[in-house]
Order: structure tokens, then sequence, then C-alpha cells
């Protein structure tokens, strides 16, 4: 029980975040509420993490995304299960944004209710610094990064730039006398104006891949953008 209520509660604290700033999905993948631009697609997170007593442990999950062409988006948040399991990964939270009405809602799928936030401070439109779009939302790289142009490729079909950031750190305590080397590579579409893949490699932590797959163009289906039919309000807010 214990595991599935911190389960439960990370997810509501990233939702938050989300609701923050909704032109962001939860890890890494940013969905701007622009309008023209309907797309959607599948986002597929693949995580390897290191373990304490250095076992790896590979893990995954899905999201949907999506944006019509009022610029209304929508973002999933899933339970990760391991790389092996073949089961679809359960759906915890959905989060709304409609820049129309600058309203935010979160969706708790388990226990079907949403809250929702009328924003005094709409997000911008304008796409993110590819830098902020890293799975771990860093700074911008300081004098010890390097940057690598790796052009443009299609992925899913979609013309893509891609980036390369690699930042190389002095041997620290846990790793004596041997540097570590941390890399970001994102590819960008101008075209959806989101980040189609993002890699974001560490040594003491592991490798993060999200990939958007299965992409669409024109309109998704609109009750994509709507709360679902017999959830209740827990609360809203202004802000």
């Amino acid at each position: 029980m214990g595991g599935r209520s911190s389960v439960v509660l990370a997810g509501w604290l990233i939702l938050l975040l989300a609701v923050a700033s909704p032109g962001a999905s939860a890890q890494g993948i940013f969905v701007t509420p622009v309008a023209g631009a309907p797309f959607s697609g599948l986002v597929v997170v693949e995580r390897s993490r290191v373990q304490r007593d250095g076992s790896i442990v590979n893990l995954k999950t899905i999201r949907a995304i999506a944006r019509d062409g009022q610029g209304r988006i929508h973002n999933e948040l899933r339970v990760f299960v391991p790389a092996s399991s073949t089961q679809i990964p359960e759906l915890l939270h959905i989060h709304l944004y409609d820049p129309q009405t600058r309203i935010s809602a979160t969706i708790n799928v388990p226990d079907k209710t949403f809250l929702t936030r009328t924003l005094s401070h709409p997000p911008s439109t304008e796409p993110p610094s590819i830098r902020y779009a890293s799975p771990t939302g860093s700074n911008p790289p300081s004098d010890f990064t390097k940057e690598e142009d790796l052009g443009i490729h299609e992925i899913e079909g979609v013309a893509a730039h891609g980036l390369r950031e690699t930042q190389t750190l002095p041997a620290g305590n846990d790793s004596p006398g041997k540097e570590l080397v941390i890399t970001d590579e994102y590819w960008y579409s101008e075209e959806l104006r989101i980040n189609l893949m993002i890699k974001h490699t560490d040594p003491r932590t592991g490798t993060e891949t999200l990939t958007v797959s299965q992409i669409a163009r024109g309109e998704p289906d609109p009750a994509f953008f709507q709360i679902p039919e017999g959830y209740k309000r827990a609360r809203t807010e202004t802000h």
C-alpha cells in the first residue's frame, strides 16, 4: 500500500508542476498551447536507473499527448513498469489546458476527480528554450559544456534538428580520479514546436530517453480535451 501511495503522491506533485506550467508535460516533452498546429502522439519513456549497489533497473512507460487547432493541450501521466512487462502502464493523471479560457485542469483518474485553476498569468505560446526541455529541467550549461549540432533528421516522418550537450565534471569524492561526462540530446521539430526526442545520460543515475511516436497530424478527438463524464470536482482555485 505504501508503494502505491508513494506513486500517487509523486504523480500529484508532478501534475501540480504541470498546472503551474501548462505548456509542459510532466517529464520533458513540452507541448506549448499554440493554435494552428494540431497533432497527437504517444511519448515512449525508457528509463535505466543505477541503484546504490551498482545494479541497473530498466523501466518504461507511455503517455499520450495532443494539441488541437485552438491550442488546447492534453498530457498524461502513467506509472512506470518493468521494461520486460507486456502490460499497459496504469493511467494516473491527465492534464488539460485551454489557452482561450486560461483554465488548467488536473484529472485524477483512479479517484475520478478533477481540479481546475484559472490562470491570471497564462503561459507563453512561444516554444521553450531547448536547454530547459531536459528531463532534469537543468539550467543553461556552464562553461564546461560543449554543444554539438547533429543536423536535421526525420523522426516519424517529421524533420527534427538535433543538438547534443556534453558536460564534463571534475572527479568527486564518489568517483576519485575519474571525470564524469553527462550528455543531453534533443531533437526539436520546428513544424510541431516540440521536442520529438530527448535523451539524458548521467553515469551516477542512469539514462532516460523520451521519444514521440505514432504522430498523427490533424485534429485529435475532441474528447481528449474534456473532463470525462462521471468525474467529480475536487476544488476550483484562481491564481
